[in-house]
């Protein structure tokens, strides 16, 4: 009787412990900036972690800053996700910079590895006199900082964290290492890796939803939930460098396919090109006035092709296209600005493009016309019938009625000169048929 109540311990020790019950500890690693990619990633993840039934989400940041916008809804499916959140900046040597820091903040539990920093949380490039001194900042950045730093304020009163230090961190792009960070309470742990960090949060408290949590952490079976195929893709077209990119394959497809209607593939690649980028547009910060030099740009190159403005509408085009390419992206933050070598790039492919077509649209102005009465000048044919001043003549399988200065005689070979309406006029070459 002993050795079945026994067994029957055992069973159910085993069913009740974390590892068989499914606890799950979920893993996500965002390395690079935070952009429309790292929120759908982060948004579909906890929604998963539902799913899975994990009890607890750990989210391994790398990060130099992003999008405020996907920052903002970053945190806010963190803030209401019914499972805890913990924010690990690691491994030693990375960062939680600018966005990077309000997602810390917004966390549940924030933690560091050792050899990492966490700060500079301006949401505007400024100057480092312009750090000492507010008035040199316009209004427009003053109201962008003061919001920011009310937003990581209210984070920080929200998990209990450094409210001062969160001011610092907008207002002065303050950045201060790990241990420095729990020091001053602006992180909860600093831990060497998931294991140890999840046995330091065992036991801790935390609020869910207004109510508070007890977290359990033992024995956790640690899951990956790595980026799928979506995201990566998502990831590929809100790059801003391949945004642009197919901005300008749309325009210059729907270009070929109206100017030479038929070819169809670049009237498709095209279309396509041109709905992945207003795709990828709705999920970024639009600078529409850019967007509309842009294209205002290259319309000004194709007057210039049918217009003749001695170069004025091209020029005036060029400097339209690269000055739109610049303000293209409405954000401050650099990892979402197209790169300087890659505007120049294009605008001079676009440039020479637009070119070759002038040079070939002049070309074929001077080139003999090869259709109508007047594409017979210059060709030979030979006399069927001939007489003084008029003949009738075979040209180009054709009879046709001709005039000349000289008499002309049957197989007499001649040369048209000159077209009157029907008739040819025709001058002897003084050979015979």
């Amino acid at each position: 009787m002993q050795k079945w109540m026994w067994l029957l311990g055992l069973l159910l020790t085993l069913m009740t412990s974390p590892s068989m019950a499914g606890g799950k500890a979920l893993l996500l690693d965002v390395d690079g900036a935070i952009g429309p990619a790292t929120q759908d990633y982060i948004t579909r993840s906890i929604h998963q972690a539902e799913i899975l039934d994990a009890k607890v989400i750990i989210i391994q940041l790398n990060t130099p800053g992003g999008l405020e916008t996907s920052m903002r809804g970053i945190n806010k499916v963190i803030v209401s996700s019914p499972i805890p959140v913990i924010t690990y900046v690691s491994p030693s040597g990375a960062h939680a910079a600018s966005a990077g820091t309000f997602i810390m903040y917004a966390s549940n539990f924030a933690a560091m590895a050792p050899g990492t920093n966490i700060g500079a949380a301006t949401p505007v490039k400024i100057t480092p006199e312009e750090k000492t001194n507010a008035a040199l900042l316009d209004s427009h950045e003053k109201k962008a900082m003061n919001d920011a730093a009310a937003y990581l304020r209210s984070l920080a009163y929200l998990r209990d964290r450094n409210v001062e230090w969160a001011d610092l961190a907008v207002m002065k792009a303050v950045s201060i290492s790990a241990e420095e960070a729990k020091k001053i309470n602006v992180i909860n742990f600093i831990a060497n890796d998931i294991p140890d960090l999840l046995a330091k949060v065992n036991g801790k408290k935390t609020q869910i939803l207004n109510q508070t949590m007890v977290m359990d952490t033992k024995n956790l079976e640690i899951q990956t939930l790595a980026p799928d195929w979506r995201n990566q893709f998502l990831s590929f077209i809100t790059d801003p460098n391949i945004a642009y990119l197919l901005m300008l394959l749309a325009l210059y497809g729907i270009f070929f396919e109206f100017t030479s209607p038929g070819m169809v593939l670049p009237g498709v690649a095209g279309v396509i090109a041109l709905l992945l980028a207003l795709y990828a547009f709705q999920l970024m910060p639009i600078n529409y006035v850019g967007l509309s030099l842009i294209c205002l740009g290259v319309l000004f190159m194709v007057f210039e092709v049918y217009i003749s403005s001695f170069g004025i509408l091209g020029l005036g085009g060029i400097i339209a296209f690269i000055v739109g390419s610049i303000m293209l992206y409405d954000t401050n933050d650099p990892n979402f600005h197209i790169t300087t070598t890659l505007v120049l790039t294009m605008a001079t492919i676009t440039t020479a493009f637009f070119f070759v077509i002038v040079m070939m649209t002049i070309r074929s102005f001077k080139q003999p016309i090869v259709t109508g009465h007047h594409a017979l000048i210059g060709s030979e044919g030979t006399v069927i019938y001939g007489g003084q001043g008029k003949a009738t003549i075979m040209l180009m399988g054709e009879i046709w009625n001709a005039e000349s200065g000289s008499v002309l005689t049957p197989g007499q070979h001649v040369k048209v000169i000159k077209t009157n309406e029907l008739t040819l006029i025709v001058e002897p070459l003084n050979k015979q048929g």
